[in-house]
């Protein structure tokens, strides 16, 4: 048995820990507690994108605009175990990048197979895209102009090339 020292600094603390919960007809009749706020600490997890080509569904229709949302280390380490990596290597960005989409175009369930699926232009943009995000926090690209040679930046995330 742990002896415990009480003090009068942490006497209220015991008290609530060891104290008889309430009957069925007591809790019910307090109020419920309201669930703790979520402070927003302007960490942006989730990034909307526009694929070159676009995704290409079974029943013909095209879908280019969706969202990947910042990687876990579990994300990152959930391919090494999956055994398509382990016979082709190659297969890890399929499986890291079907695990980071959270939608694609009005398809919320974004499995291996989608991404198998896609043209390599959309696959090379996301794999850019996805370290992007998860090196740099961000979707921009520095770039340089091939007739002036002035340095600007552009949003990979969004949008033709040319378009406002």
């Amino acid at each position: 048995m742990r002896r415990r020292t009480v003090t009068a600094g942490n006497l209220e603390d015991l008290l609530q820990v060891t104290a008889p919960a309430p009957a069925p007809e007591e809790a019910a009749a307090r109020p419920a507690a309201a669930p703790p706020r979520r402070e927003d600490h302007g960490l942006r997890t989730e990034f909307e994108f526009e694929l070159p080509r676009g995704y290409v569904d079974d029943a013909g229709n095209v879908h280019r605009h969706g969202s990947m949302r910042l990687a876990t280390a579990r994300d990152e380490l959930r391919p090494q175990i999956d055994l398509r990596v382990k016979e082709n290597p190659a297969y890890l960005s399929v499986v890291l990048l079907s695990q980071v989409i959270t939608r694609l175009g009005d398809i919320t369930d974004v499995h291996a197979g989608i991404v198998e699926r896609m043209y390599a232009t959309d696959v090379a943009f996301l794999q850019d895209f996805y370290r992007r995000v998860n090196s740099e926090g961000h979707t921009r690209a520095a770039v340089t102009c091939p007739h002036c040679e002035g340095g600007f930046e552009v949003d990979l995330s969004g949008g033709r090339l040319g378009e406002s």
